[in-house]
């Protein structure tokens, strides 16, 4: 690449011309347009500077001294001493004298001596109960003495206190491992510690509550009394309570189960016993090891373990725990074990009989013993041929018949859900009938019934004797006979039949031997075919028959003899015996029947059954026939008496215990049922009876209930009454008269209108809508009777007043206004003038309230309670009067007054002025009171208030106006107070705000397009108005904006001001001086020249920084926007980036001040590839026609002859030659001009007159030197280290 021509230098002279004219342009551009107002919080900005102190002026009062409590409690005991401090803020330069009761104290008491600002007391009597202050002086300045301190109360006590010792634990008896805790507590005063004595030695232990873990050691009494004080003061002693310790009962285990031995799958139960105590849970133990609740087949209840063995390893030793209920720690010791035995399998009885021979005969017997070895508790179930026999016992006896041989064994059963043994070994039992010589009847009679025993013995000499028997000389077959039984020398028939009947012999056969004997003498027995049916009777054959009678039944049968007889009486067997007498009781009513047996065996039919019904004796029932048993003289009355059955009884009467007899007046019907009385007077007054004889029979009742009858003196008077009592009635009203006698009952009720009878019912008269016509004069009478009727004195007459209008009620209220607050009482009254008797009923927007007092009152008036409220009055529930007129009630919360700052600002400086508003919504109604820290204030010099106090007004700030005000309001016309409104704090400062001016950034050098900020600082409060001052001279403005600085140095300084009637103005700020410098500035060239264009695509453009000897670096940007990606000082231009005419500007960026330079001129290239096409393909046409050219005049100066010379014209040069244009200043360089648009581009002339060389022009990109002024913007962006966003 070639250096710079001498036309690049010319151009560049040119450019720094154009530059030095727009410099001044930019700058201030720059500037103005780099200063965003909504980017710059203010021009200056104001900051309290806190490290200047403020000087406090405020003069104060002596402060008040405290009384301080040196001693550790102020309820002393006599001779007890009490210290207490005097205090004025920790400050030692003070003196202090002490009062009680306000009265100084003298030296002269001994017990009480005072040392420097301490007072020490000693307690003596009850007069130092008093109260204590003190005051102080200044030691060094004796005219300033405090006020007196708030007052310190001491009391003391007349007597030493006694504490008061309790327990934890009201048992009479502990155990050992229990605890109980002892309290000692006095109940005066405090800072108490405690003595502890056990048997009147100390415990060593000073807490009010005592704890003994219990040991027999710990039994005994115990006390306690209480001390406090260094020198301590001792109270008196507690009384003594009394602990007594004991070991706890042992359990015992009972065996609830009837076996302790059991088989698989059987149930213990065993129960745990403390001295039938149910204060105890129990724990239990197998084998000393604690049973688990996981076991299914252990379960414990209560007391109460079960146990269900359903292997061996459930034998062992149980034994049980005890532990309190209520006294956890509390705990027995273990039981006397009870030992479990299981055995592994269930056992096998054993089967033997009493008789080893092989062959029985019948008559004999024999014995069977089961017995099972193992265990307890049997019971046995046997059976013979398979079949089970209803036996439990453990020897089962047979009597041998041919129906007893067969196989016998057994089993063994116990428990409530049985277990069961194994099946024995089983034994054969075999009979036979043996011979009996020697007959003989043993039985009763010889004439017997089917099914009766019949014994026969049949008597051998020797016991080697077999018998035969024989009927009607035919053998005796037994194994024939089921019922006939020999047995040795005898023969029983068990159960007779026709077939038994017969005579009866016997043959002896000798025992092992087949000898028999002769026939035995005979025997005729008679068989009758059925059994005789007894004949029942009784007498008396009445029935029924009542309680205290005696019957008699009677049993026979006329067959046979040897009888007994059996009774029954409603399916129970009874009695035995032919006759039985019965006292007959309600409860021997029912069926009675009997039958006859004789033997075992042998019993009769059941005779027929006999009823007897057995009745109480009725009680006679005595009724009125007259409705009434108060009667008037000359009057009828008629009683009677009866009873509930049929029979004939007979009565009697009773008045008064006398029995009544028949006179003129009274009299009975044929057996005494009816009394009648026909003419009543006071001698039948009495309490009348009757009782029932029966007639033949000795059957007397009770009496009867008594009747009172009652006889009058006089005839009774009857009253008229009027429900409602209403002296005026009104249409549509309903009104009862009702007539009344206040003696005896069965009137009937007569009712005049104006001596005009009225149709009524019943002792009411009653008028459901009352009219005109029912104006009037009412009276009644009554009678009473059937026959002749008998009537009272007519009733007092009741007159009946009708008014026609509906009445309307008229309603007041108190307070009479509309609007009322919460908390007000407001109270309403509704009158009906008309009448009297009314209700009144109040409604509240046409909704009934649940009042119905005459006056409705609202006590404590709430936002609910406002509505529309009206009123109307009843009478009996059916007749209303007309709605009264409404009455409007507005309900409003008491509003809380708003207080408002009329001046801007609440911290002010002395003599500035303060304004302040207290109001309600704008309304007049209300005054206003104001307060400052809670106290009332009030107007004085410079203190004003407004119109009802609305507005308070401070002329001229102090210190004695600071606080936090507040203000209520009243209301004119009621006694109607708000709430305090919030507090607003006033703050009023000794001296005026300190000014402060900062600047931002603070460098001590800028430069041009830097921008600077001023901020002008007040220490305190606000709404200030800022002025600014530079080089002393006030600015017009009142916000002064240095977007850009210039290099002018100019020094600023600011104050404050606020207020519009009169300004308070601050003192001016420090002085500030700002020294400005020239920002350099970047510069852009190109380095390809303008024949490289044949060569290379692309353009480099290089960035400097002219005249500065510092490291930069270097940002580009292309048509304003920066190139990302580009930080060097050189940039490619290609076609490939740059497809169109682009505008190209950079910048120098650095760490360092000033850290970045103005923006370079811009630089505009064009479309190079197109170019660089076009500029090749002129160059070949013009190569290209030069050589057509050269051949063509090479051509015709060898074809064409020549001219004569002379007189030829001199041929025009169409083109210069090389040297030719550069002696030439206006030759054009045609490449270069289309490749840069020279004519868009205008060259300087100084360019022209610098002698511009067309081979050594580098390709020059025009600068647009008006078209952008660089302006910094306090907005600017850093981007790695340096700033490059600006505007343009």
């Amino acid at each position: 690449m070639t250096q710079p021509s001498s036309t690049a230098s010319a151009c560049a002279t040119r450019w720094e011309m154009w530059l030095s004219k727009v410099l001044s342009v930019i700058c201030f551009t720059a500037v103005c347009a780099a200063l965003d107002p909504e980017d710059v919080t203010a021009s200056f900005i104001r900051e309290v500077d806190t490290t200047i102190p403020m000087v406090t002026t405020t003069p104060y009062e002596p402060p008040v001294p405290t009384v301080e409590r040196l001693s550790f409690w102020l309820d002393v005991f006599p001779s007890e001493k009490v210290e207490l401090g005097c205090n004025v803020d920790g400050s030692s330069d003070w003196t202090f004298t002490w009062y009680r009761n306000a009265e100084k104290l003298q030296d002269i008491d001994p017990n009480v001596s005072a040392s420097g600002s301490k007072l020490t007391i000693t307690a003596t009597t009850t007069t130092y109960s008093e109260s204590y202050s003190c005051k102080g002086h200044h030691k060094t300045r004796p005219d300033v003495t405090t006020e007196t301190s708030a007052p310190v109360q001491l009391t003391v006590y007349p007597n030493p206190p006694k504490p008061t010792l309790t327990r934890s634990s009201k048992f009479n008896t502990m155990f050992p491992g229990e605890s109980v805790t002892f309290t000692c507590k006095v109940d005066a005063s405090s800072g108490w510690s405690y003595l502890w004595y056990h048997n009147n030695t100390e415990i060593q232990t000073s807490d009010p509550n005592f704890r003994v873990d219990i040991n027999h050691s710990k039994s005994g009494q115990y006390h306690c009394k209480a001390k406090r004080g260094n020198s301590p003061f001792f109270t008196e002693v507690s009384e003594a309570t009394t602990l007594q310790v004991s070991e706890p009962p042992v359990p015992t285990v009972e065996r609830l189960s009837s076996w302790l031995d059991v088989f698989p799958s059987e149930k213990v139960e065993l129960g745990c016993n403390v001295d039938g105590s149910s204060d105890w849970t129990f724990t239990w133990y197998r084998n000393a090891e604690k049973l688990q609740d996981i076991d299914p087949n252990v379960s414990a209840s209560g007391s109460k373990l079960t146990v269900t063995a359903t292997t061996t390893t459930y034998s062992g030793s149980y034994s049980c725990k005890g532990h309190h209920k209520t006294r956890p720690d509390v705990t027995t010791e273990t039981s006397a074990p009870v030992q479990l035995t299981v055995y592994p399998n269930p056992p096998k009885p054993t089967l033997t009989r009493s008789s080893t021979f092989n062959m029985m005969f019948p008559g004999e017997s024999v014995t069977f013993t089961c017995k099972v070895d193992a265990s307890s508790g049997w019971s046995y179930l046997w059976y013979h041929n398979n079949t089970e026999i209803q036996t439990s016992d453990p020897n089962f006896r047979v009597d041998i018949n041919h129906s007893k041989s067969g196989q016998y064994h057994c089993k063994a059963k116990r428990g409530n859900s049985p277990f069961f043994t194994e099946v024995s070994e089983a034994t054969t039992l075999q009979v036979s009938d043996p011979p009996k010589p020697f007959l003989k009847l043993l039985s009763p009679w010889m004439d017997v019934f089917e099914n009766e025993t019949v014994e026969f013995s049949c008597g051998v000499e020797s016991d080697d004797w077999m018998i035969t028997w024989y009927r009607n000389e035919k053998e005796v077959q037994s194994e024939e006979d089921p019922n006939v039984e020999t047995m040795d020398s005898s023969l029983n028939i068990t159960s007779v039949t026709q077939a038994c009947q017969g005579r009866y012999s016997c043959k002896a056969e000798l025992y092992l031997r087949k000898v028999i004997s002769e026939f035995s003498n005979t025997a005729d027995l008679r068989v009758y075919g059925n059994t005789p049916k007894p004949t029942a009777s009784k007498g008396p054959t009445l029935n029924p028959m009542y309680v205290g009678e005696t019957v008699t039944f009677t049993c026979k049968v006329i067959v046979s003899s040897g009888w007994e007889y059996q009774w029954y009486g409603n399916g129970v067997q009874t009695t035995t015996g032919e006759t039985i007498s019965i006292p007959l009781s309600l409860s021997n009513q029912g069926k009675y029947w009997c039958l006859a047996y004789r033997g075992d065996t042998t019993q009769t039919e059941f005779s027929d059954k006999i009823q007897q019904d057995v009745l109480d004796i009725p009680v006679p029932s005595l009724k009125l026939i007259t409705p009434w048993l108060d009667v008037f003289p000359t009057e009828s009355v008629k009683l009677s008496c009866e009873m509930n059955d049929n029979s004939d009884w007979i009565y009697k009467w009773s008045k008064d215990g006398n029995e009544v007899q028949a006179d003129t007046f009274a009299s009975f019907d044929s057996k005494g049922a009816t009394l009648s009385i026909s003419s009543a007077s006071a001698a039948h007054t009495g309490h009348y009876t009757c009782k029932g004889q029966l007639g033949q029979r000795s059957v007397s009742s009770r009496f009867s209930s008594t009747c009172n009858l009652t006889v009058y003196d006089e005839k009774p008077t009857v009253l008229l009454q009027q429900d409602p009592e209403y002296n005026v009635m009104f249409p549509g009203e309903s009104v009862s008269f009702s007539c009344h006698i206040n003696v005896s009952t069965g009137w009937e009720y007569l009712f005049y209108q104006d001596r005009k009878p009225l149709n009524a019912s019943g002792n009411k008269y009653p008028i459901s809508s009352v009219d005109i016509t029912h104006l009037g004069s009412y009276k009644c009478e009554a009678k009473r009777g059937s026959g002749q009727n008998y009537f009272t004195i007519v009733s007092e007459a009741i007159g009946l007043e009708v008014e026609e209008n509906k009445p309307k009620p008229s309603m007041t209220q108190q307070p009479d206004v509309d609007k009322v607050y919460t908390g007000e009482s407001v109270s309403f009254e509704c009158t009906v003038e008309a009448s009297s008797g009314w209700v009144y009923h109040w409604l509240k927007d046409g909704t009934p309230l649940p009042i119905n007092n005459r006056t409705f009152s609202i006590t404590d008036a709430n936002l609910s309670n406002s509505g529309n409220y009206s009123c109307m009055a009843t009478r009996d529930k059916t007749y209303n009067t007309q709605h009264s007129e409404r009455r409007s009630l507005r309900v409003s919360e008491i509003p809380v007054p708003s207080l408002k700052r009329i001046t801007p600002w609440l911290d002010v400086f002395p003599t500035e002025g303060v304004k302040l508003s207290c109001g309600i919504d704008g309304s007049p109604d209300w005054t206003y009171t104001w307060f400052r820290n809670g106290q009332l204030v009030k107007k004085d010099e410079v203190l004003s208030f407004g119109s009802d106090a609305a507005t308070l007004s401070i002329s001229s700030a102090s210190a004695s106006q600071r606080g936090q005000y507040s203000c209520s309001a009243q209301l004119k016309s009621r006694s109607v107070s708000s709430n305090s409104s919030s507090e607003t704090t006033l703050e009023v400062y000794d001296t005026k705000p300190r000014v402060t001016l900062m600047q931002n950034p603070k460098h001590n050098v800028m430069h041009t397009g830097d921008a600077v900020t001023f901020s002008c600082h007040v220490n305190v409060s606000s709404g200030w108005e800022y002025l600014w001052h530079k080089d002393n001279r006030p600015l017009s403005e009142y916000n002064h904006t240095i977007s850009s600085v210039v290099t002018t140095n100019t020094s600023y300084q600011c104050q404050v001001k606020r207020g519009t009637n009169t300004a308070f103005l601050s003192d001016r700020s420090q002085a500030v001086g700002l020294e400005v410098k020239e920002r350099p500035k970047a510069n852009i060239i190109l380095l390809t020249g303008w024949s490289e264009v044949f060569s290379t695509d692309s353009l480099v453009l290089q960035c400097e920084m002219p005249k500065s000897q510092d490291l930069w670096n270097y940002t580009w940007f292309k048509e304003g926007r920066q190139i990302n990606h580009l930080i060097s000082e050189k940039h490619t231009v290609t076609p490939q980036n740059n497809t169109e005419q682009s505008l190209y500007t950079c910048q120098g960026i650095r760490s360092g001040r000033p850290s970045y330079s103005k923006f370079s001129e811009s630089f505009t290239t064009k479309n190079l590839l197109l170019k660089r096409r076009v500029l090749l393909s002129i160059s070949g046409l013009i190569f290209f026609g030069i050589i057509a050219v050269l051949l063509g005049c090479i051509v015709l100066r060898v074809f064409r002859k020549p001219d004569d010379g002379d007189d030829k014209p001199e041929e025009t040069e169409l083109f210069l030659t090389m040297a030719q244009l550069k002696e030439r200043d206006d030759a054009p360089c045609p490449m270069v001009q289309y490749i840069t648009d020279a004519e868009l581009n205008y060259a300087p002339k100084e360019g022209e007159e610098n002698g511009t060389i067309c081979s050594e022009t580098p390709l020059p990109i025009t600068s647009h030197e008006d078209q952008a002024v660089t302006i910094e913007s306090s907005g600017t962006t850093e981007n790695n280290g340096g700033l490059v966003s600006f505007k343009q």
